[in-house]
């Protein structure tokens, strides 16, 4: 993906939770700006647990 590419959302299919590439995840260590891609394969949503896997990317 380019490093251009506008930032994209992802939301939790279990509870809504965005995870907003703009933002990251301090909390977690994920540092604002970075890709979903990026985001390690077994990192869990913050608010319920649900994987990483269970995410669905935000239309536009």
């Amino acid at each position: 993906m380019s490093t251009d590419a506008p930032y994209r959302q992802w939301q939790c299919r279990t509870c809504g939770y965005i995870y907003d590439e703009a933002e990251g995840w301090p909390d977690d260590g994920i540092a604002p700006g970075t890709r979903w891609a990026d985001v390690p394969e077994d990192w869990v949503c913050p608010l319920c647990g649900t994987s990483k896997d269970q995410f669905d990317m935000e239309p536009v």
